[in-house]
């Protein structure tokens, strides 16, 4: 099993910084999208429950956006810290393959596993 290196370590430090670049630029975009629906717009009855959904939905896109965000500050805190790849509930090794998919991850698969199935 490959370990992660100081290359390797660089190289994901770059994508979560272009990462948390493109985030912070959607969530500007959506601030608008997520604003509360006015109720005393001259639209039809179908046409404010539209854009109710269309508002609950961009108010649920912008929280996975900002959970994501904290995810990737975590982990670029993480490489500053010189802990990135380490579980932080088992403190155990998150495997290079896993980093690769997803380079925010805090987990390794067995803690996600352990989270996700309760």
């Amino acid at each position: 099993m490959k370990k992660i290196n100081k290359k390797d370590t660089e190289e994901f430090r770059q994508r979560l910084l272009m990462t948390e670049s493109e985030i912070k630029a959607l969530l500007g975009q959506t601030v608008q999208d997520s604003k509360p629906v006015d109720l005393d717009l001259p639209i039809g009855r179908l046409s404010r429950a539209d854009a109710m959904q269309m508002q609950n939905m961009a108010a649920l896109n912008k929280r996975q956006m900002e959970i994501k965000l904290k995810q990737v500050e975590g982990a670029l805190s993480a490489i500053e810290q010189g802990s990135y790849g380490s579980c932080r509930k088992c403190n155990g090794e998150i495997r290079p393959a896993r980093l690769e998919a997803r380079p925010e991850t805090p987990f390794c698969i067995g803690c996600q596993e352990a989270f996700e199935t309760g």
